[in-house]
């Protein structure tokens, strides 16, 4: 059971984490960084198992893969600003990891501009003249 092994591993980075915070800040800091780098890395897999069943339904839907492939980027921006802000705010910078999730909005607003203009358009298109 691999969650098993994410929260042992989890739970034992969180335990030296906290003998060394009282001797070594910033060991504590590079710790936790490393723990959950490695929960990340060890999920690589499983990720890639689902972008690959994602793809494989929006073929078999002929939905236009573009369209699929901006979600999934806007699901790995969200994933990936929320991971930094998490490891940001451990290093007790509350207000730069408040910057990250603001960076994180911006990019996936950005992103799905154009799936925004097409439903517009559509909504537009559907309406009588």
């Amino acid at each position: 059971m691999e969650i098993l092994q994410i929260v042992g591993l989890g739970l034992i980075g969180t335990f030296l984490a906290l003998i060394l915070k009282e001797q070594k800040t910033s060991f504590a800091f590079l710790l936790t960084l490393v723990v959950g780098i490695t929960i990340f890395l060890f999920l690589i897999d499983q990720i890639a198992l689902v972008l690959r069943m994602l793809e494989h339904l929006a073929e078999e839907a002929h939905i236009n893969l573009m369209y699929v492939e901006t979600i999934m980027k806007i699901i790995g921006i969200a994933y990936i600003a929320e991971f930094g802000s998490q490891i940001t705010r451990d290093a007790g910078q509350g207000a730069i990891a408040a910057k990250i999730e603001l960076a994180g909005k911006i990019l996936i607003l950005v992103m799905a501009i154009p799936i925004l203009s097409i439903i517009i358009e559509t909504v537009i298109n559907l309406i009588p003249k």
